[in-house]
Order: C-alpha cells, then structure tokens, then sequence
C-alpha cells in the first residue's frame, strides 16, 4: 500500500534544511508534492514514483551526475540529492537550468538511511480513507513535523518529539541554534548513549514520567562533550501510557506562559501520535488484505497486486519467519511485527514499489525484478543483507519462491517459498538463515514425506523395525549403529568416532543388526529402504 505523500520540495527543505539537506541548484518552491523516495541503482532502469526525490549513492563525478539528472528529467523527478560537499560544474549547472531537476546536498555526518527513514517520515501523510486530510488543532493529522515547528514558534525554542526509546520522530527547524549534541541527535534519530545515560543517572527520566508539568534540566559540570544548552521536557500521556516526550533546546527556564503553552502542546502531540499509530494500524491491515489476496491468486489477485502497485510486473516472493525461543505469544507477536515492519522497510530501499505484510506468523514480501534478470539470486542478497543487519539477536529465517511472472503465478511461488521456509524452521537446512527451494528440495520432500507418514499412520517395517524392537527389549544400539554405518557410506572408523565406540565393538555390532535385523548390507536398495525409513518412518535419534 503506497503512502501519499503531500509534502513539496520546499517544504522539505523547511523541514530538513540546515541539518540534513541544502539546496544546491534549482527551484527550492518548485510547484507540486514529492511523489515519494528512490535510491539511485546504476545498475537498474529506474522505477520512479511520480515527482520522486532521488537519493544519489556513490554519485560523484560530474559526468555521471549530468547523465543522472537527464535521465530523471524524463521520470519527471523533482531532485536529486547528492553527498556533499557537491562539486559544481558548468555541464552540472547547465543540465539543472535545462531539467528542472533541483539538486540537494546531504550533510556530512548524515547517512543515506537516516535520510530516507526522515524523508518517508516527512513524506507520509497517514490519512486512510478520507476524501481530504484530518487535522487536529489546525494541523494536518499525524503530521509530527508541523507540530514541532508550531511548538517551537509557541515556545521560541528549537524542538524535537521523541518516543519512549529516545528516538526521534519529528523536529522542528532553528536546530542549528541548539548544541552539537543536539545534532548529533538529530543525524542519528535517537539520543546518543552517553547523553541518555546522563540524563537516566541523574533521575530525568523518572521526574519526566511521574509529572504532567515540563522538566527543566541544567546543564551539569560533568556533562559529556557538546551538551552545551539546557533543555526543557515533558512528557507526551494517553491516560495512564506514556507515549514519548518533547524536548526544547532553551538558555533559561520557560515563562509561566510557555511552559503553559508546552504543557498544552504535549497533550495535542498525544493526539496526533494516537492518529498516527491507528493509521499505522489501519495501513498495516490493509497492505496485509492486498498480499494476502495477491498471493493466494484467484480472480482479485491482478486488482490486489494493482493496488500494491505491482500489475504486470515480474515479483519474487519472500517468507521471512521468527525462530521460536520460548518466548511468550505475546512477546513473539510483537517481534514478528516489528521484524515484518523492518523488512518493509528494508524491501522500501532496495525498489520503491516493494511489499511486504505480517500473514499470519510469516512476514511477506513482493520485490520487483527486471525480465531478463536474475531474480531468485538477487532476493537471495537482499534477504542476506536484512538478516545481517537484524543480526543474531533475533533468530529469524527467510525462504524464496521463483520469479512469478504474473498474478497466477503467486500462488505457487509463496508455496515454493513457505516449503524453503519450513525447512529452515525445522533446522533441517544446515545452518542456513536463507534458501531458495532449490537449496533445501530434498529436505523439503523428506519434511512433506513424514506428514504422509504421520497422516497414515504408518509404522517401520522390514529390518529396521526388527531392529527397533531389539534395542527396545534388549536395551541394545543396533539402530543407532545401522544410522551412523549408512550416515559414514559404510566407513567404519568415521561411523565409530561418530557414536563413541571401538572399531572392534562397532563391527561386532554391525554383525549383530545384520543377524538379528536380516539385513544384506550388500544390497544397494536394501540400505536405501533402510535410510528412508530411518529418516521418515522411525523415531528421530
């Protein structure tokens, strides 16, 4: 489900300006809203939204940047944001005057997901279902960015909105009046360690949330490097819910006024914060309708994968699951949200008309690839790329479908996908985090072969379940030997280290199972029957 975003290049730079991003060359007032975000892949003929900004990575040399903005001028792009400082030629200055495609800078310090996570927050206006936008206290709804500016108007002071983590979710513009610590902040989207370590030992945070009333904190003797100016906090409630709080960046106490006037700008943020998690609530519900009704195919699938954007364009489909390690339900619900909602993050980055969902335990995800391209090896990367940065803290694995070239497709390509899945679930992949069915199809179908088993009711037969019942009366490890033999390919010293034994008693026991079992370990499907049931039929080990 695509966001329709509202904001205009020139209100970005109001926003963002002086921190983030500086306008270079072009038109900072050009007429019409961004369109959305997108990451410059020179690799890739770009699939631009409307009006989009651009993120430049690794752009630099002057030529390419010419080709660049020719090439958004024909996507109707409304910039292109470089890494500064910007090396500003003759040729570049032409192709800005010829395109109308505005060229920004990012500041240093800035890291390009920083700015893509601000720009879509910016950007997205978190309306669902209303002809026009909501607003709350004259401002649009949800609209965090506008209520920080206004608060910081009411109070004189540059302000940021943080949640209960300390990071950051909007700010207000003049934060180039504040301290490096505050932007430091601000480039990061959270409060740095060693400040919120700071502020947690000297009990801000427990005076913030026991009291309605702004919290003013001094700046102390021993505080870290670049907290130069005091602030003022309060915190921002739903009843008895903490929701986060604002800071103001100030050279003294507040007025009686505005500390009233801040008092009130706390519980008008609550509101907006409430409107923007039912709106994400409400969007993340309706992305999961679409992807669920797009992957299950059938006659809504096209109009389902038409409203994600994604008609008649080739998709890979990802499964991305959550190890359970005893946790809760409700603790594991949660982390599948949260791992859903980064991995639709993360899919926004790599192609703008990504989708992805929480269906059910399983995490989704639709990526666009080109035709002629690799499909299933560049969702491989992209899945690698995600697991590592989740890193090990979270133990999650994510399967692979083919490359479905249409809407009837789907259905097939999630099962493939769900069958890589179960396989990595089972810990049956041999360590993997990631697979394509094509990487796990054997221990796909011995996992689809034990469901038979187990829905019929079947039991070992022949030698293995002789063998069965002589270790079980005799308390005996003639199984166990008979599983190492046939793991070893008939090596007896390798089959003996594997189970702890002698080579002599090992052989003595091989011996015995070909006695007691009436095993002709000689014969080729003898040991085949014999592993199959092992794997599928018997008891595991």
């Amino acid at each position: 489900m695509n966001l329709r975003p509202h904001a205009s290049l020139g209100r970005v730079l109001d926003d963002l300006g002086g921190t983030l991003l500086d306008l270079v060359l072009g038109d900072g007032d050009r007429p019409g809203g961004i369109g959305g975000v997108a990451i410059h892949d020179p690799l890739d003929e770009p699939a631009l939204p409307q009006h989009a900004l651009v993120l430049g990575v690794g752009l630099a040399e002057p030529d390419e940047v010419v080709r660049q903005l020719r090439t958004l001028a024909r996507h109707d792009a409304a910039g292109l944001v470089l890494r500064a400082p910007v090396t500003v030629t003759e040729a570049i200055s032409a192709a800005v005057e010829e395109t109308g495609v505005a060229l920004l800078s990012l500041a240093r310090g800035a890291s390009w997901a920083q700015l893509a996570a601000m720009l879509r927050s910016l950007l997205a206006e978190g309306d669902v279902g209303d002809a026009g936008p909501e607003t709350l206290a004259g401002l649009p709804s949800g609209d965090l960015f506008a209520v920080a500016n206004a608060i910081g108007a009411l109070i004189d002071a540059p302000v940021t909105i943080e949640d209960r983590r300390s990071r950051v979710l909007a700010f207000s513009g003049r934060q180039d009046e504040a301290d490096p610590s505050r932007v430091e902040t601000i480039l990061g989207r959270q409060v740095p360690e060693r400040f919120a370590r700071m502020l947690a030992d000297r009990g801000v945070f427990r005076e913030l949330y026991r009291t309605d009333r702004p919290v003013y904190v001094d700046r102390p003797p021993e505080s870290p490097d670049g907290f130069m100016i005091p602030r003022v906090a309060v915190a921002v409630r739903a009843g008895d819910e903490i929701l986060g709080s604002i800071w103001a960046a100030v050279r003294e106490p507040l007025t009686p006024d505005r500390t009233q006037a801040l008092r009130d700008a706390a519980r008008l943020v609550a509101l907006h914060l409430l409107r923007v998690r039912a709106g994400a609530d409400v969007e993340r519900r309706l992305r999961a309708d679409l992807l669920s009704t797009a992957l299950e195919g059938g006659a809504a699938a096209r109009e389902a994968l038409s409203r994600l954007g994604l008609a008649d364009q080739p998709v890979v489909v990802l499964a991305l699951a959550v190890l359970e390690n005893g946790a809760a339900d409700a603790e594991l619900a949660t982390e599948r949200q949260r791992l859903a909602d980064g991995l639709a993050m993360h899919l926004s980055a790599v192609h703008p008309r990504c989708a992805a969902a929480l269906v059910g335990d399983t995490a989704y995800g639709l990526v666009p690839v080109t035709r002629d391209a690799d499909g299933e090896r560049r969702a491989l990367r992209i899945a690698k790329d995600f697991l590592d940065r989740v890193g090990d803290r979270v133990r999650a694995v994510v399967g692979i479908g083919p490359v479905a070239r249409s809407a009837a497709e789907l259905p097939e390509a999630r099962a493939s996908a769900d069958r890589a899945l179960r396989v990595l679930r089972s810990g049956s992949g041999a360590g993997r985090r990631v697979a394509l069915l094509a990487d796990v199809h054997v221990e796909a179908l011995l996992l689809e072969l034990q469901d038979l088993v187990a829905a019929r009711g079947d039991r070992p037969t022949g030698p293995v379940a002789r063998l069965l019942e002589y270790d079980e009366q005799h308390h005996a490890h003639l199984v166990e030997t008979l599983r190492a033999w046939l793991d070893a390919f008939g090596d007896v010293i390798a089959a003996s280290a594997a189970v702890h034994v002698h080579p002599n008693t090992f052989r003595y026991r091989l011996r015995r199972l070909a006695e007691v079992g009436g095993f002709d370990m000689t014969d080729p499907e003898a040991r085949f029957a014999a592993m199959l049931q092992l794997r599928v039929v018997a008891p595991p080990a």
